[in-house]
């Protein structure tokens, strides 16, 4: 599985205080802290606290890529944000996210064949949240369509079917794992899939053990990505296990280490 680190995000006080000081070092020892973890992939996005975006993800860009090569996804809701995070890149990046809203794609898409980068498709549009798996799907479907007519490749796009909390939505979360398994058979070749995991536990009473087992569920699924936090340990031992069981990493008594060394 595709591990991305969410830690650097200025919604967390100690990365938005970081971006607001200017101070690398705390930008950068999360940035090491991830990929030591596991993660294959850090998401950058400045926050709501940010007063000047544009610059900030420049600067943490920059500061990122002072101490790792990983790949790194740019995060926000503004175009003009992500493009400026794109002009400051080294190596490679995926943008997070597009809409199935035609301005949204026709922008986002752009951007990603202009710097070839990966994209996540968020399936929402400017009526909301879908409410059920054949919503997803229909959005799922539009997104793919758009990027298939302007020729921007589907094994670079992420599908995210958007996870709601398990204490206001409960009834969804199944049919968003049936939406994984099906939005890979939309395509050929099918796009990826991925989560933003922390999603579904938010406001709850035990988050460390829901996002562990929606983890380990979606993986059964189809699951190919995930944004969450590398630093439970707990959780990426159920993600690098769940590959295990499901034959796509050889076992070993220490795959554990393997896998966060490899």
């Amino acid at each position: 599985m595709f591990i991305v680190g969410e830690l650097i995000n200025g919604m967390y006080p100690f990365i938005g205080k970081a971006i607001k000081d200017k101070d690398k070092a705390v930008i950068q020892q999360y940035a090491l802290d991830q990929v030591r973890s596991g993660a294959d992939a850090l998401d950058v996005n400045c926050g709501p606290a940010s007063k000047d975006p544009v610059s900030d993800i420049q600067w943490l860009v920059e500061s990122i890529q002072g101490v790792t090569d990983k790949i790194l996804v740019l995060d926000s809701s503004k175009p003009a944000v992500i493009e400026s995070g794109l002009k400051a890149l080294k190596n490679k990046a995926i943008i997070n996210s597009t809409t199935a809203d035609a301005p949204k794609l026709e922008k986002l898409v752009g951007l990603a064949k202009q710097y070839n980068t990966g994209l996540i498709g968020l399936t929402i549009n400017s009526q909301g949240i879908p409410q059920n798996k054949d919503q997803r799907l229909e959005l799922a479907a539009i997104i793919l369509a758009y990027c298939s007519d302007v020729g921007f490749p589907i094994e670079q796009l992420y599908l995210d079917p958007i996870v709601m909390p398990i204490n206001v939505a409960q009834a969804q979360l199944k049919d968003i794992l049936e939406s994984i398994h099906e939005f890979k058979i939309l395509a050929e070749p099918g796009p990826k899939t991925i989560l933003g995991l922390s999603n579904v536990s938010q406001a709850t009473c035990s988050r460390n053990l829901i996002n562990r087992t929606f983890l380990v569920m979606a993986a059964a699924y189809g699951l190919d990505a995930a944004i969450l936090d590398p630093l439970d340990k707990d959780l990426m031992d159920a993600a690098i296990t769940s590959q295990l069981v499901l034959n796509k990493q050889i076992y070993c008594d220490s795959y554990l280490d393997a896998y966060r060394k490899k």
